[in-house]
């Protein structure tokens, strides 16, 4: 449903940028029914500026655009919500966000961000893309190989060497997520849906 841009005098609509992967608010802008169009037509989130009294692209001169996943509007038609892959920071300032970092409340969208970027980039140093590079099958093999540790260490009354090897069966299960084309929010979702049930 396209928004009511008739509603504000000026025909702007607040659109809220919302990373796709960890939901972290990266920044608000305005949308004309023109912007609201073209970032459509091109998959690339495009605003009015009200100061510059034109139509402008996200990461036109930076580069780092925000690659549209999808629009939202509220439940009165007159505000977006847009989700977005960002294609680096967002920030004049070089951060991931124009607001506060200590609003980050957990870190796992980050090792998603990251988990995607090897996926993309295939660094020969990283673990995680030679992961990757190796292919689904050693993959869900490395995620098999450490539930089987973390299930030995259950066992044991080592608190640290347990939490390490959960941590180690979490970031294999993202890889394996990812190399699927999922992320955890789609996991999410379907656990949310059973416990509506």
């Amino acid at each position: 449903m396209k928004p009511d841009f008739d509603k504000y005098v000026d025909k702007l609509v607040p659109a809220i940028i919302q990373d796709s992967i960890s939901n972290k608010v990266l920044m608000l802008g305005y949308m004309n029914e023109t912007a609201y169009n073209r970032s459509i037509e091109e998959n690339k989130v495009i605003f009015y500026s009200r100061s510059k009294q034109r139509l402008w692209m996200k990461g036109e001169t930076s580069g780092n655009y925000l690659l549209l996943d999808t629009i939202m509007p509220d439940c009165d038609n007159d505000c977006l919500l847009i989700k977005v892959s960002p294609s680096g920071p967002i920030c004049h300032t070089g951060t991931d966000t124009c607001f506060a970092e200590e609003n980050i409340t957990s870190f796992l969208p980050v090792l998603e961000k990251v988990i995607q970027q090897r996926k993309i980039d295939l660094d020969s140093t990283s673990y995680t893309s030679q992961l990757f590079q190796k292919g689904i099958n050693k993959i869900a093999q490395k995620v098999g190989e450490e539930a089987i540790e973390l299930l030995i260490e259950a066992k044991d009354n080592n608190e640290d060497l347990f939490k390490n090897e959960a941590a180690d069966l979490l970031y294999h299960y993202l890889v394996l997520l990812r190399a699927k084309g999922f992320c955890l929010a789609d996991i999410e979702s379907i656990l949310e849906q059973r416990h509506r049930r």
